[in-house]
């Protein structure tokens, strides 16, 4: 009977981790299906986003006033901006509030840093400093978070998949990609357009809204990533997308809300890069007097519009021509969906 009762507990373990590896497969698998030539809802709606990063951004070294003189017990310990500190003393970090209660309780001891540096990982050991004010330093500024405003690309009507923006969420400081941990997606109410002009870029503002509409799981060099539990309530189009190899010079149009609802305009691609995986796969000119009249061309907030031309989307807004706003850039549609 025992060895019975211990054969069913053996199944029951085996069948429930099958169960778990397929459910970790699954999500990963309708990722890398994604292929031109599928049919998705076109994107062009506001989409707010929130997100915390993994582990806490190096975006500062900063010398600490000591009562021997100032120096950075980080940068002496080879730390560098860009880093990404995930543990101090075998313990997880996920905010810079964590990172000071530490250095405070630690006091002059050594700390032992688990750091991520581009696609290495580095074990480095830093002594905190004790300041003036009798506090310990360890003389770094950390970002533990990000939020911003984009234009939604495309969702995937099956699954609720999207992307957007075009391009990744970095750092201001460092130009650093964020490391994302998880993250939200929010409305967007657009309050008001700051029009671009020769050398200053414009900008869409909007407010925030309560309900949080999805997640964010990713954020890479060709966008930000999730899944909407609730579809934007103006997505209705659905086209086909389309190889760079089918794109032209010529006319196209976008699609966006500087308006308050979803509008298309018309654009020229100028030229065409098929040999990037980034977010300047061809440049773009606005053309529609409307647009330009309400913007003065492309502006922050508006990357991740879609780019449609022949009835197949193919691709999506990602850059401003900083010198002329009238200019910029689009990744296409292939370089996202991968």
């Amino acid at each position: 009977m025992t060895n019975k009762n211990t054969f069913k507990q053996k199944l029951l373990c085996l069948m429930s981790a099958v169960l778990f590896v397929t459910l970790l497969i699954l999500p990963v698998s309708a990722v890398q299906s994604k292929e031109a030539g599928r049919e998705y809802i076109v994107g062009g709606e506001l989409f707010g986003i929130t997100l915390q990063t993994d582990g806490v951004l190096v975006v500062g070294l900063d010398k600490v006033e000591t009562a021997t003189g100032a120096f950075c017990p980080a940068y002496d310990a080879g730390i560098k901006l860009g880093d990404v500190v995930t543990e101090i003393n075998g313990e997880k970090i996920s905010s810079a509030e964590k990172v000071t209660e530490i250095a405070s309780k630690n006091g002059s001891g050594e700390l032992s840093l688990k750091v991520k540096r581009k696609q290495s990982e580095k074990n480095l050991t830093v002594r905190p400093a004790k300041g003036t004010d009798g506090k310990y330093y360890l003389g770094i500024t950390v970002r533990d978070s990000a939020a911003g405003i984009g234009t939604v690309t495309y969702i995937d009507p099956s699954t609720g998949e999207f992307g957007g923006l075009g391009h990744g969420i970095c750092d201001g400081s460092t130009g650093v990609l964020m490391p994302v941990s998880r993250g939200a997606v929010l409305d967007v109410k657009l309050s008001g357009i700051v029009r671009g002009q020769s050398g200053v870029p414009g900008e869409i503002k909007g407010i925030f809204g309560a309900g949080k509409k999805g997640a964010l799981v990713l954020n890479n060099d060709t966008g930000v990533y999730g899944v909407f539990s609730e579809y934007p309530s103006q997505s209705q189009l659905k086209l086909k997308t389309a190889t760079i190899d089918e794109v032209s010079t010529g006319e196209a149009t976008i699609r966006c809300s500087v308006t308050g609802e979803v509008g298309e305009y018309t654009v020229k691609i100028t030229r065409i890069n098929k040999n990037i995986s980034g977010g300047k796969n061809f440049s773009i000119e606005v053309t529609d007097a409307k647009l330009l009249a309400i913007t003065g061309g492309i502006v922050q907030g508006m990357s991740g519009s879609p780019i449609i031309q022949n009835g197949k989307l193919i691709g999506a807004v990602t850059h401003v021509t900083v010198n002329d706003p009238k200019c910029g850039y689009g990744i296409a549609i292939e370089n996202m969906l991968r």
